[in-house]
């Protein structure tokens, strides 16, 4: 956990430096406040983006999508390991949710026109090698990776809620229901890793 720990708030700091949404039909379950049939497109002028903005949304779609590449790649770490554990699947169902945050995440970075930090190999890296480093340590040394991380990215989520809400909550209403539903996957797997011993590991 003392390693996990310590890089979760390095990811945090990391990354703090730097409206039609849609998802497919097969995906509303996960989205259900998106309208079917929309499609995300980019922003091709100034207009479209006129009365948001633009910094704060920019920041936010780029710190989360950062946050979402590094989890992606811990969980990839974590099933090279332990993927034909019997965490196995646990570990991919938690992975197959970070997937489509990820994409989710993907689709914004198109539609608001935002550039990627330029962090992203470095967590591609770090990412990969936590995850797998702490499963070197077991099924506990990946779920207390796991409970730090989420509850790390959790408290980032809420801190962008009160960011937006304090903008204009009606103005940011889709994009804080996904962070939203971000926010409860994450608290949800952070859970699931307190359920499966993580703070045995400590």
């Amino acid at each position: 956990m003392a390693a996990a720990g310590a890089l979760a708030p390095a990811l945090r700091c990391s990354l703090g430096r730097h409206r039609a949404l849609s998802g497919a039909a097969g995906r509303r379950g996960r989205w259900p406040f998106l309208a079917e049939g929309a499609s995300l497109r980019p922003c091709s002028t100034r207009a479209a983006l006129d009365g948001i903005n633009k910094a704060v949304v920019d920041r936010i779609i780029r710190v989360d999508h950062a946050g979402e590449y590094g989890a992606n790649r811990i969980y990839a770490g974590q099933m090279a390991v332990l993927g034909r554990s019997a965490a196995g699947p646990l570990i991919q169902q938690m992975w197959n949710q970070e997937k489509d945050h990820l994409r989710k995440f993907n689709e914004l970075m198109i539609a608001y026109r935002v550039r990627p930090t330029v962090l992203l190999p470095f967590w591609n890296v770090a990412g990969f090698i936590l995850g797998a480093g702490s499963s070197l340590l077991g099924k506990k040394g990946a779920m207390a990776c796991t409970v730090a991380v989420e509850e790390s990215i959790s408290d980032h989520y809420n801190n962008q809620i009160r960011t937006l809400m304090e903008e204009d909550p009606e103005k940011y209403k889709e994009l804080m229901q996904i962070i939203k539903q971000c926010r409860d996957d994450e608290l949800e797997h952070h859970d699931i890793g307190l359920e499966h011993d993580a703070e045995r590991f400590c």
